[in-house]
């Protein structure tokens, strides 16, 4: 490992915060006086690029609230995180890859990503420059100068559990990649280090599509800061049933272009608080009730793949089911009702009941909407059917 950088400034000189200003002093009131911000990840932030009509995560990520502590208090707690066990294997598996001075994971970045005519670097040839400093803001600084330190000499650096930061709804969120190479040519490549197995050349794809995910989150922050970035992720995990290392690379072009687009949709975070009521806080210690006047005040967007990827999901789910919302019912069925946006309503034009409303007081048939009219046909289908099916 090389020794930390001489020419890079010192840990001292690099400040560990930005300007106060209003939004955060306003995020730090939603979420409590005295309350840490939990910080935005890359997980969250895939997560909520994949929905990002859902006011309520946008606000309660973006003030760094404490879902998982909010949901329990509301009592609809929801499990998340990995066991003991998987994390203890997992860090295991990591210190593994990134041994002497990283020369493996160097090795796989090359046989996977390193472009034709680049020679390999011999053990001990990266540099493997030293990134703490005080603070989210002074490590992503620290990681801004390493990158570019690393571009201009031109050869193999690699940066263990650089910062970088993405600007998230008009608030910057500091994310932390497994790791980043640089390549002589300049370029950078984003790797993330999983414990699930590579068994027979091929992964779990419900979870290589969540690694992909991540790690376009990182892209798009390392490409904020210049420079060419890889537009393939290197993926490492354990080959089949051992703890030795493989690696595959991960085309992000399709994640890239859809979390750019999905995180440019997102309200900015200003307006969303602006529309809040004068006093509203979302600190878990507030009373159950308060606490649910306050999340009733946010928007949601519930879908059930909500369940896996948001700690309140149980929370919302209660409350759509309550409101006989479609939404319960999965986005592709919502996106198939059209105006018609509760179960109340579908059942209603089903029997051609009316308007949609579900008062079934037989003033209007669906007219001509699409949905009404598949609807009705679906119901006969079945009446027939069944009538068919009779003895």
């Amino acid at each position: 490992m090389s020794p930390p950088d001489a020419t890079l400034p010192r840990v001292s000189d690099i400040p560990d915060s930005q300007p106060t200003t209003a939004l955060r002093r306003r995020l730090a009131e939603l979420r409590g006086a005295d309350v840490a911000p939990r910080p935005l990840d890359a997980r969250a932030l895939a997560a909520l690029a994949a929905n990002p009509g859902c006011r309520r995560r946008a606000l309660l990520d973006g003030a760094g609230v404490d879902k998982g502590a909010l949901a329990k208090s509301l009592g609809a707690p929801a499990a998340f995180g990995q066991s003991q066990f998987a994390f203890v294997r997992g860090h295991a598996f990591e210190a593994r890859v990134k041994g002497d001075g990283g020369a493996e994971l160097l090795r796989l970045v090359h046989a996977r990503v390193g472009g034709a005519g680049v020679p390999a670097p011999e053990p001990g040839e990266a540099a493997v420059p030293d990134l703490s400093a005080p603070g989210p803001a002074g490590r992503a600084e620290r990681t801004r100068l390493a990158l570019e330190r690393a571009t201009a000499e031109g050869r193999w650096t690699l940066l263990d559990h650089p910062m970088v930061v993405l600007e998230v709804a008009g608030s910057p969120a500091y994310l932390e990649p497994d790791a980043v190479v640089v390549h002589p040519d300049g370029r950078r490549t984003v790797v993330e280090i999983k414990s699930f197995p590579i068994l027979d050349g091929s992964a779990d794809p419900a979870k290589v599509g969540a690694a992909a995910r991540q790690a376009a989150v990182y892209a798009l922050a390392l490409q904020a800061l210049g420079g060419r970035v890889d537009e393939r992720a290197l993926l490492v995990c354990p080959k089949d049933f051992s703890n030795l290392p493989t690696a595959e690379a991960v085309d992000l072009r399709r994640q890239l272009a859809t979390t750019r687009r999905q995180l440019a949709r997102l309200t900015r975070l200003e307006e969303i608080a602006a529309a809040l009521p004068e006093g509203v806080t979302f600190d878990p210690a507030r009373p159950a009730g308060e606490l649910a006047e306050a999340v009733r005040a946010l928007p949601a967007a519930y879908a059930p793949q909500c369940l896996s990827t948001c700690e309140l999901a149980f929370h919302c789910r209660e409350r759509a089911r309550a409101a006989g919302a479609v939404e319960v019912l999965g986005r592709e069925v919502r996106g198939e009702l059209g105006g018609l946006t509760t179960v109340g309503a579908v059942l209603a034009a089903a029997r051609g009941d009316g308007c949609g409303d579900g008062s079934g007081d037989g003033s209007d048939d669906g007219g001509d909407d699409p949905a009404a009219a598949a609807l009705r046909r679906a119901a006969r289908l079945r009446a027939e059917a069944l009538a068919a099916g009779r003895p």
